[in-house]
């Protein structure tokens, strides 16, 4: 995913149709001079719909499409015809869309399926023609109502990215190496924080032609919760993820208090992310010998873990194996 195409975040305002004017019209022909009401209801005005799409990964179609504004309905006519609807606006999405108001920041819906649509803002209803209100006592009624008027406002789309499996860490800790080397995703590597900016999936063979999707999201620092680093820019990715997979370097011997740090972020942006599966990985464990492993893992938290190296191809095998346990429990 190229930094300069993957958008998650977009701000758009959306403004429905209007619903057409009922009709206050009389039936007069050259066989009816004075006929009775015959006026049509007016249009329902266009919504603005979201649609699910599985082969989209990104919402830079919107990022510039700032203005979205759906048709207004028709009016309605003699001979109790009725308006034209509005046009609806559909606006294709990938799966995992949040929809919110961005005023008071409200969760709206979102988007889990492929197909799945859902109303973003609803257009106004036509009005009722004259006809409608036809009654004993009033035979010959001389309004009709006009349309509903459309809704209007600013709406946040924010995309998390699903996958079966989360890397979780601090800049550094490996995750990009670890997916470029199970997987055939290409993500940027360098000795140096917030080399990863964007999200990054892959997909990981298993045994038996099985596979699952691992994603790489951008280093945690401690404050990220509160905004801090990359903050809470890619946080929400996480919770789409079934399995997080915490990833701390060998060379920080204090592994616990680490992964405790992460967890705490974890905690504070959305305690439900505790409920989600753990696996932890020691990375860059080929600094290490047998006996500093045994060492090391008196003190490790009580989820599963293992010790790994990317580039010496360590443990590997028994990661996917823990990972795919995990998935399916």
């Amino acid at each position: 995913m190229a930094s300069s195409n993957f958008v998650d975040y977009v701000k758009i305002f959306c403004r429905s149709g209007k619903g057409g004017a009922g009709s206050a019209h009389f039936l007069r022909s050259r066989m009816t001079a004075k006929g009775g009401p015959d006026g049509g209801d007016g249009g329902r005005g266009g919504d603005i719909i979201l649609r699910g799409n599985k082969q989209m990964w990104t919402l830079l179609h919107l990022k510039y499409r700032k203005h979205i504004f759906a048709g207004d309905g028709g009016n309605g006519l003699g001979s109790l015809k009725t308006g034209a609807d509005g046009e609806d606006i559909y606006l294709e999405v990938p799966i995992g869309t949040v929809a919110k108001d961005a005023e008071t920041g409200e969760m709206l819906f979102e988007i889990t399926e492929d197909g799945e649509e859902q109303i973003l803002i609803k257009g106004g209803r036509g009005g009722l023609g004259n006809a409608n209100f036809k009654t004993a006592t009033n035979q010959a009624p001389r309004y009709a109502q006009p349309g509903e008027e459309g809704e209007e406002g600013w709406k946040i789309l924010e995309l998390k990215i699903l996958a079966d499996v989360g890397l979780v860490g601090f800049p550094n800790a490996g995750k990009s190496t670890l997916l470029s080397t199970i997987s055939a995703a290409k993500p940027k590597i360098a000795d140096y924080p917030f080399t990863t900016l964007v999200p990054n999936l892959g997909i990981v063979g298993y045994r038996d032609d099985k596979s699952f999707v691992m994603a790489d999201i951008p280093g945690i620092i401690e404050g990220a919760s509160k905004g801090k680093g990359l903050g809470l820019r890619f946080l929400r990715h996480i919770e789409r993820n079934s399995v997080l997979l915490f990833m701390v370097p060998a060379e920080n011997l204090a592994i616990r208090k680490e992964y405790e740090i992460l967890l705490k972020e974890l905690e504070q942006y959305n305690p439900e992310l505790l409920d989600k599966r753990r696996v932890l990985a020691v990375t860059k464990s080929d600094l290490l010998d047998d006996e500093l492993k045994a060492e090391l893992s008196k003190d490790l938290p009580d989820i599963p873990s293992v010790f790994i190296s990317s580039v010496a191809q360590q443990g590997l095998q028994e990661l996917k194996d823990i990972l795919w346990m995990e998935i399916n429990k």
